[in-house]
């Protein structure tokens, strides 16, 4: 199958990290998923009751990042995909991109994250 709906780059203002600025002051988050799902019945029908409604994927999204604090990116992505697999039985596989474009990192970057794939288990 190779259907998907995607949302990319989202930006969110979240409090997560390991330092303590991090948490207190927040910074800038931006998120990417794709969601692998059969789209067929629904582009045949016109029925947003066949496919994943990607207005409620986003308040998911947002309600993560902008939710209690974490201190990994990992785990930020580990919880949007296990609700989004949670919520929508009609996803099938779905990769989660988390980046942090103001990371506390000495260097020189655009953004730094992560990017995790998972399936229906």
């Amino acid at each position: 199958m190779s259907d998907k709906i995607f949302l990319t780059g989202m930006p969110f203002f979240g409090r997560h990290g390991v330092f303590d600025e991090e948490t207190r002051l927040g910074q800038r988050f931006l998120v990417t998923v794709e969601l692998d799902c059969d789209l067929r019945q629904a582009g045949q029908a016109d029925d947003l009751a066949l496919t994943v409604n990607y207005g409620d994927v986003y308040n998911i999204i947002r309600t993560v990042v902008e939710g209690p604090p974490k201190k990994l990116v990992e785990t930020v992505a580990e919880d949007i995909a296990s609700i989004l697999l949670r919520e929508f039985p009609m996803i099938d596989r779905l990769c989660v991109r988390v980046e942090k474009p103001g990371a506390p990192v000495a260097g020189v970057f655009e953004t730094v994250g992560v990017e995790i794939n998972r399936a229906r288990s």
